[in-house]
């Protein structure tokens, strides 16, 4: 009805998240209903699995009939008068475009892996002794898992300040009880402590920044936003008051620096899937919010907080190989790393004014890239683990020795993310990077970045080096890859074979 507050719904635009959350409702009905069998977190892993699947078909589907869909619209007569007198055009809070798609195929193809990688966590916990002492609940896992993508899903397709915040809680919230569902472990209580704190203080800022940017534009739409600053120059202060605000929440969700102090604990303490997660899917829908916040609400300020961005990606890159080289434990070397790969996802950013396209399209590529690699080192990393003192380095000592399959794909892994032959899906994705920053004009940001690239060299070398190093004196354990995580490792492998050898398959998406 015109003029009216009535909203159609277009399912199938919100197809993807819609068949996660039912099925995350089915996976607590069976939880709850049916009678306790062995198999019966395997058959709940396997559900889960399916509407992973069921969700990424949906998204190809969507991707291959090309065009947007919109729905959740707020009619013209709603939208207000701006200064030229016409009525503003309708705004949607839900849009499934290439982007949104191109990220949710993402979060889905690494919550796939996650969910290999929890089928032998909880498979290995129910195995810990007559009381079960480390027995994760398979039922409440899943949910949560679930939740944690549902929001992802619907995080890259928010147009709206209201739907990007719901759905980045609808992200981090699940993630806190996902990280402490390891009972009696006290690292992962600490580690969800640390999460929940560090959460709770980011959603506070980003809300102060919103309820700015709302109070200065009289709009919480993105596009709507976008026009109000670009025709009022008034509160120009209260404006960069809101624009760092929300730009300091999303850092915090990626570990950008100054915000970046928790993610060697809590990757640490976490069960080794939440850690995959966060590495991939939570970081990848903070990305998301971040480029959707600044180049759809925010372009017109491109010269106000581009330099800023530029100034965080190299601290952040900096920080985190530097961190990254003290580190003895594995899964705390990939946190670092972690931090470190999310300043060389920012910096193309930073050019975002001279080059729009080119600097968002960069960015969103090294995201893809960078998230085939990672699953594969903490898939490895997940089976090493299970060995006695499997958390140090000195665990990986002739690793693809005594354990070739894993060994190998762990290597191979680690010179991707290092940037080096034959693992050419880091390499191009460190040059479509450096090319978007240098034909920005900011070179200074692009001998940084080659400063950190030599950097992170010595110790993803270092770790490759120990992979083929004769084993320890006596040392004759294998790693079993005839387990769900091996899987995993195997399909990630294939996917960054895949981006190696025929990077359009990327570049072509995101340029």
């Amino acid at each position: 009805m015109t003029g009216g507050v009535i909203q159609s719904i277009d399912y199938a635009a919100v197809a993807a998240p819609l068949v996660l959350a039912l099925v995350a409702g089915l996976v607590l009905l069976l939880d709850a209903f049916l009678p306790a069998r062995p198999g019966g977190a395997r058959v709940l892993g396997l559900v889960t699995l399916g509407g992973l699947v069921a969700a990424l078909a949906v998204v190809a589907v969507q991707a291959a009939g090309g065009g947007t869909r919109r729905t959740f619209c707020v009619p013209a007569s709603l939208g207000g008068e701006p200064a030229q007198g016409r009525a503003a055009p309708a705004s949607c809070s839900f849009v499934a475009d290439r982007f949104s798609l191109l990220i949710a195929a993402v979060v889905l193809a690494a919550g796939v892996v996650v969910v290999l990688l929890s089928m032998t966590e909880i498979a290995a916990g129910r195995g810990a002794g007559p009381e079960e002492r480390g027995r994760i609940p398979a039922g409440e896992w899943y949910f949560l898992l679930l939740a944690t993508l549902t929001g992802a899903v619907l995080l890259p397709a928010s147009r709206d300040l209201i739907m990007l915040v719901v759905s980045l809680e609808l992200v981090s919230l699940p993630v806190f009880a996902l990280t402490a569902l390891k009972r009696h472990d006290g690292r992962a209580s600490e580690a969800a402590l640390k999460l929940f704190l560090v959460s709770v203080v980011s959603t506070a800022i980003t809300l102060f920044g919103v309820s700015l940017l709302y109070g200065v534009t009289g709009s919480v739409h993105l596009d709507r936003i976008d026009a109000a600053l670009r025709t009022t120059g008034d509160m120009a202060q209260v404006t960069a008051v809101a624009i760092v605000l929300v730009v300091a929440g999303f850092a915090f969700k990626i570990a950008a620096v100054p915000f970046h102090f928790w993610a060697g604990d809590v990757y640490r303490g976490a069960p080794v899937p939440v850690a995959a997660l966060l590495s991939v899917v939570s970081k990848a829908s903070g990305f998301a919010g971040l480029i959707l916040l600044l180049t759809s609400a925010l372009p017109g300020k491109a010269a106000l907080w581009a330099p800023g961005v530029a100034v965080v990606a190299a601290l952040t890159m900096t920080a985190g190989n530097v961190l990254a080289m003290r580190q003895r434990a594995a899964v705390r070397l990939l946190a670092w790393s972690s931090v470190a790969q999310s300043g060389y996802i920012l910096a193309p950013l930073a050019v975002y004014a001279v080059a729009p396209r080119a600097a968002v399209g960069a960015s969103v590529a090294y995201l893809v890239f960078y998230a085939a690699m990672n699953l594969i080192a903490f898939a490895v990393v997940l089976l090493v683990a299970r060995l006695p003192e499997g958390q140090d380095l000195e665990a990986y000592r002739g690793l693809a020795l005594r354990s070739p399959a894993a060994g190998l794909s762990l290597a191979f892994a680690l010179v991707c993310l290092a940037g080096l032959p034959p693992g050419l899906a880091g390499l191009f994705a460190k040059i479509v990077v450096f090319r978007a920053v240098v034909d920005g004009g900011l070179g200074w940001l692009a001998l940084v970045m080659a400063a950190n690239t030599v950097a992170g060299l010595y110790y993803y070398i270092a770790w490759t080096a120990r992979l083929f190093a004769p084993p320890a004196a006596g040392e004759s354990r294998t790693v079993s890859t005839r387990t769900a995580a091996g899987v995993a490792v195997a399909v990630a492998v294939a996917v960054t074979v895949v981006f190696s050898v025929v990077p359009q398959v990327v570049l072509s998406v995101t340029g």
